[in-house]
């Protein structure tokens, strides 16, 4: 799809639809009042007749409207003014996108409400939201009748300068070509996405400037990492680890930041089996990998002044004979022991190895991971928040601003001590689960084991990584990319000179 910017005055043409906005209440943004009056206050009797009150997300369609060469006029709801800003009007041209890609309108012309301030930004933003929306998973569908597939291709956005505006989008549509690279890792089938390929798509992004290596077993085995490698051992995809580099600051030798992400590409639960129903999901619990993946593309991408690392534990978890097996007690390459009860707690297997070859190779400021790592977080949150776990109060307050600040959203968990004792263990340093009570809390905890007292924050996405359904106009159904807005923002932020 094709974003451009465009003068206040364009006028659409027949095989055009035209949004505009109305806030809370039915009250028309200014660009929606001088529409109106064109059309001879067509959209005020539209409003008046029926049942749009502007709420955030709503929609209302006037088809072929005399007084204007539109095909169709859409009146979007963006909630109430007060509230009006740039995530607003991104999750209104969002709303305006869903609400026309089915149409047979070839383009989709925004008029949003001009910011007076930064008009720029805000058009940035309008222009980001309908990119996102359009996102569609669709590379597989060979079928698919020509009436099913969005006819919109290019999105216009109206804006009082539209240099300035797109200088303004030039990040943003870095971080959204991150966001749909992130998207299409996760709603790849195992069959084509696994650990191999996926490190073979990591090493294509060395074309952006990234360094990117990637570790094998046997490369693995030489450093200790027999906790990451026991969860593969049951599978025929070889485990990598992909080890990928950002140098942006001044001092390219300066304290890089870190971020750790589970990736698992397929996890049957290995010899402790998950049930048939649901387990094709699993193709999805490499989903904190993916944000790891496209944070690091998003910087690259918009060339950020920062030293960061991105690290992937890429392994797949089959039964097979050769399988790991509850009671085996694997050798972490912390030196650290651990009976492993049940194979299907496979992820922090994988972080384990990773985060503590991280802080021992790079000696980060801190590190951040990322994983689809239990059930038991989606009991306690549900499918809105992330749980968010930190041995830190200033890099958990750092997350947490950029949490509300992108609408990715984080709730922080307690770690407290005493409930290490449901992961003590008769045979070794430790066991990997702790029993359902507390069991996010439980997996926090045998983490923490591997950090060694570095700030270090946890991200348990299990209940975010996939939306189905979404309530997220930003986000159609499926893949979500949660977490790259996120800790783009913790960058840009925080750690960028």
């Amino acid at each position: 799809m094709q974003v451009e910017f465009v003068a206040v005055g364009a006028e659409p043409t027949n095989g055009t639809a035209l949004a505009v906005f109305a806030f809370e209440g039915g009250t028309l943004s200014a660009p929606a009042a001088a529409l109106d009056s064109a059309l001879g206050g067509a959209l005020s009797r539209a409003v008046a007749a029926g049942r749009f009150k502007g709420s955030k997300g709503q929609s209302l369609e006037l088809l072929a409207p005399q007084g204007v060469e539109a095909s169709r006029v859409l009146l979007i709801g963006l909630g109430p003014e007060a509230d009006l800003n740039g995530a607003a009007v991104e999750s209104g041209a969002a709303s305006a996108y869903a609400a026309a890609k089915l149409s047979g309108a070839t383009e989709l012309l925004i008029r949003h409400p001009q910011c007076p301030t930064n008009p720029a930004a805000r058009a940035a933003k309008a222009a980001f939201g309908a990119r996102l929306a359009s996102y569609r998973f669709d590379r597989y569908r060979t079928t698919e009748k020509a009436d099913k597939k969005p006819s919109i291709t290019t999105v216009k956005v109206a804006v009082e300068d539209a240099a300035a505006a797109q200088a303004a989008y030039a990040p943003l549509a870095a971080l959204g070509d991150a966001i749909v690279f992130s998207r299409d890792l996760v709603s790849e089938p195992a069959n084509i996405l696994y650990p191999a390929e996926y490190a073979r798509r990591a090493k294509e992004l060395e074309s952006l400037g990234l360094k990117v290596e990637v570790l094998g077993e046997d490369d693995m085995a030489k450093l200790g990492m027999g906790s990451l490698l026991g969860v593969g051992q049951g599978s025929r995809r070889e485990s990598q680890l992909v080890v990928m580099q950002w140098l942006g600051a001044a001092d390219p030798a300066s304290q890089p930041i870190a971020f750790v992400g589970k990736g698992v590409t397929f996890d049957t639960g290995g010899i402790s089996i998950k049930p048939a129903d649901g387990m094709e999901d699993m193709k999805w619990d490499m989903g904190g990998s993916a944000a790891v993946i496209g944070l690091m593309h998003a910087l690259a991408g918009r060339k950020a002044k920062v030293n960061a690392i991105g690290v992937l534990g890429l392994v797949e978890n089959m039964p097979d004979g050769n399988a790991q097996r509850p009671g085996d007690i694997v050798t972490s390459m912390s030196g650290q022991t651990i009976e492993v009860i049940n194979t299907d707690a496979e992820g922090r297997l994988v972080l384990a190895d990773a985060l503590w070859y991280t802080q021992d190779r790079f000696k980060p400021q801190f590190m951040v991971d990322l994983a689809t790592l239990t059930g038991a977080i989606i009991i306690a949150l549900g499918k809105d928040y992330a749980g968010l776990y930190a041995n830190d109060d200033a890099l958990a307050d750092k997350l947490l601003a950029a949490s509300k600040a992108e609408n990715e959203l984080l709730w922080r968990m307690p770690l407290p001590a005493a409930y290490e004792k449901q992961i003590e263990s008769l045979a070794a340093d430790m066991k990997n689960v702790g029993g359902r009570p507390g069991g996010s809390i439980t997996a926090a905890l045998f983490l923490q084991k591997y950090v060694a007292g570095l700030p270090w924050a946890h991200l348990d996405i299990a209940g975010v990584a996939w939306r189905q359904p979404s309530s997220d106009p930003t986000i159609p159904e499926g893949a979500a990319g949660f977490g790259v807005r996120l800790l783009n923002r913790l960058v840009a932020d925080n750690y960028e000179g």
